[in-house]
Parts: structure tokens; C-alpha cells; sequence
């Protein structure tokens, strides 16, 4: 096994990119499973964050035979019986934003109650199936309108209370110190170097 290599088990650049940020100064060489080829479908099929995240972690860290870190993560609007949940990422069609901004917008169109929360669920893997978690949640409301155009996914609806700003007002290094991923991440780096 290379020293401090980790995949992740992700195609989305942003995530990538932002654990890139994170991880890249503890001394990890980070990739993503478009750095390989032949990695097998992965259906998520789990009913929970954790879930799902385990069943990408598996199959990519088994199918390349080092370290994989996965992510499973998404918005909850508990007056909305917690959707979109484990369907963020396709609510409204398939890694479509703008479709699932519309969706959310429209399904809380008669809501007083705009509480929501990001959860991450991040799962780190052995080729021998030992398993890492940890959790990050950030609370906030989702907005009648969008704002900003930094960041993706529901960022321009998630209003941070406390930081008067949405997800997609802040810099990369603002979110990364407040967000659900950033949390997780926090609660990863203090961890991960014992479990290594």
C-alpha cells in the first residue's frame, strides 16, 4: 500500500476539490475514482447516509486495493418529512441543481417551517473492510430565492443564520470551516492518522 494515498470514492469535482483542501495538508495524496479505470457500477441502494456511503467505500476500496474515503451526503427538511435526504444529489433528475433548487422551492411553496440541515456521512475503508465514520451537520433555512454563485448543489438556498449569508455567498475557505463536510472532516483529521 502507497504511503498516504486515499481515494475518493467520488466523480464530482467539487467535492474532490474540497477535500482536496482539507486533506492535502495532513500529508494525504488525495484521487478520485476517475483517476482509475475499470471501477465497478455502484448502486446506492442504502436507506441512510451511512448506508450508502459504506457501499461505495466497499466496492471501490476491494475493487483497487487501497484506502477509499466515500461520501454520502445531503439536505433535510424535517417539514417536509426529511426530503430530499439521500436523494439530493437526484431529486428532480440527476445531479440536475437547478432542477432540484426548483423542486425543493416548489414542494415549500405553502411552508412557514424552512428549517433544514446538511448532513455528511463520511466513511473511510480498508482493503480488510475496517471501517471508519464520522458525521457533520450545519443548520440553517432555506430561502424563497436564491443567492450567490459560489458553491453547488442547494448552496444558494441554505441560509447560514449566525454567518447572514448563504452556502454560495462564502469563500471556499469560509464554507469549508462551517459546513457539514467541514465538520465531518474536522471530526475525520483528528481520527484518521490512529486509524491509518
Amino acid at each position: 500500500m502507497k504511503s498516504k494515498e486515499l481515494v475518493i470514492a467520488s466523480k464530482n469535482q467539487n467535492k474532490i476539490r474540497e477535500f482536496k483542501e482539507m486533506l492535502e495538508p495532513m500529508g494525504f495524496q488525495i484521487k478520485s475514482i476517475q483517476d482509475f479505470n475499470d471501477i465497478p457500477d455502484i448502486n446506492e441502494t442504502g436507506k441512510s447516509f451511512e448506508e450508502n456511503a459504506t457501499i461505495k467505500a466497499r466496492i471501490v476500496s476491494k475493487s483497487l486495493n487501497i484506502p477509499v474515503l466515500a461520501d454520502n451526503s445531503g439536505l433535510v427538511v424535517p417539514s417536509i418529512n426529511g426530503e430530499p435526504g439521500i436523494y439530493s444529489a437526484r431529486y428532480a433528475g440527476d445531479h440536475d441543481d437547478q432542477a432540484n433548487n426548483e423542486k425543493l422551492l416548489k414542494r415549500l411553496l405553502h411552508s412557514d417551517d424552512r428549517n433544514a440541515y446538511f448532513h455528511t456521512s463520511l466513511v473511510l475503508m480498508k482493503p480488510n473492510g475496517e471501517k471508519l465514520h464520522v458525521t457533520g451537520i450545519i443548520s440553517g433555512e432555506i430561502l424563497k430565492t436564491p443567492k450567490g454563485n459560489n458553491g453547488f448543489g442547494y448552496d444558494p438556498l441554505f441560509f447560514v443564520v449566525g454567518k447572514e449569508k448563504t452556502l454560495a455567498e462564502m469563500t471556499d475557505s469560509e464554507k469549508n470551516e462551517i459546513s457539514h463536510r467541514g465538520r465531518a472532516l474536522a471530526k475525520l483529521s483528528g481520527v484518521i492518522n490512529d486509524w491509518w
